[in-house]
């Protein structure tokens, strides 16, 4: 258990050093592990739901601040090139990511196009049938996201880094609202990057 909770820290480390210099990049995450909270709670009462939730916001402040604010050019702070940053990156690369968010937005366009998938389930009949319907959807397309990594990650690396990464994922949102908590007072005094003197001391 001490080994798998220092792997945990690892990653989490290097997760934070390499990819959340913004600080509008730590915003938007802290306003979506606010969001993925609030979603894990929704799990239990509309699964539909809390996915919805989850993709549409979460997801999309959390990716819009990796795609559009976080720098991409060589990181200063820890002496490598972004190109080694997305080759060693345990979990979605900035590719895989592309790939998982174009899913992502394919589901509703299958489901609007063929209702029933082929006859695997019962067509809606109405738009809030269809956004259930989506809700689910993406709910799944979210647990085999993670399954498929972990699978990776056992194939490539042992099943131990894939049980890792899924844990390290699955409580980032609580993770992120600790670390990032006073990131919007830091935009609002001006700072758009953070320093990172504790990485560069570390």
């Amino acid at each position: 258990m001490t080994e798998f909770l220092q792997a945990l820290e690892i990653q989490r480390w290097d997760d934070h050093r390499f990819y959340h210099h913004s600080r509008i990049n730590q915003t938007l995450h802290l306003i979506s592990a606010m969001c993925f909270v609030c979603a894990y709670a929704l799990l239990f009462v509309d699964p539909a739901l809390a996915a919805i939730l989850a993709w549409c916001v979460s997801m999309t402040f959390r990716q819009a601040g990796h795609f559009f604010f976080e720098p991409r050019g060589y990181d200063d702070v820890n002496q490598v090139s972004d190109e080694y940053k997305e080759d060693v990156k345990i979990g979605y690369n900035i590719r895989r990511k592309i790939v998982l968010m174009g899913l992502w937005v394919m589901i509703p366009v299958v489901l609007w196009l063929a209702p029933s998938v082929g006859g695997l389930i019962a067509p809606a009949t109405s738009f809030p049938e269809f956004v259930h319907d989506v809700g689910i959807a993406w709910l799944a397309l979210g647990i085999a996201g993670l399954l498929f990594r972990v699978v990776q990650l056992w194939i490539q690396s042992g099943l131990v880094t894939g049980l890792v990464w899924m844990t390290k994922i699955l409580t980032d949102p609580f993770h992120d609202i600790k670390l990032y908590h006073a990131a919007p007072l830091h935009l609002l005094r001006g700072e758009l990057i953070d320093p990172m003197q504790h990485v560069r001391h570390h």
